[in-house]
């Protein structure tokens, strides 16, 4: 298994604690130097609070790991493409790199509607990898929404969020 997988399934399990919780099954790690140094998965619902998605969480968390706001060189791990606040937390964060499973078609933030990571006007730019267990990852958002809602879905090309 290559790295990127390996840190994926990684994410793959911040998300399923989300979706035990009742939240939405999105997760990420943070690593830094082949460590972890931040986890995190959804929490809006938990924490009544509209930023405590999975990619803010583990910014956090390696934030307060570093002792330091800046995450130079780091990669952050997300089974879902970040939206548009996410990413510019990426951007403001410093990321190197982000590595994410599926597209989010509705409201991603760095390829499917925004591309925040690699804008020109912005003072960084994130190294982005993307389709890393791609079908896994969305897989189980499509049958988390599904047993939300009662009924089958037909399938899209990227993963439905309803992330808050």
């Amino acid at each position: 298994m290559d790295r990127d997988e390996f840190y994926m399934r990684c994410a793959l399990a911040q998300a399923r604690q989300a979706e035990l919780e009742g939240e939405v099954p999105v997760g990420a790690v943070i690593v830094h130097a082949d460590r972890i140094i931040g986890t995190g998965y959804n929490r809006p619902i938990t924490l009544t609070d509209p930023t405590a998605h999975a990619e803010i969480e583990a910014i956090r968390a390696a934030s307060r790991y570093a002792g330091n706001y800046r995450l130079t060189g780091a990669t952050l791990y997300v089974t879902v493409e970040p939206c548009a606040m996410c990413a510019g937390s990426l951007i403001n964060a410093r990321i190197a790199r982000l590595v994410y499973g599926t597209a989010d078609a509705r409201a991603g933030g760095i390829e499917s509607v925004f591309r925040i990571a690699d804008c020109r006007s912005l003072n960084h730019r994130v190294e982005v990898t993307s389709g890393v267990l791609a079908i896994e990852c969305r897989t189980l958002m499509q049958q988390f929404f599904q047993a939300r809602r009662g009924a089958p879905r037909a399938k899209t090309g990227g993963a439905e969020t309803d992330r808050a």
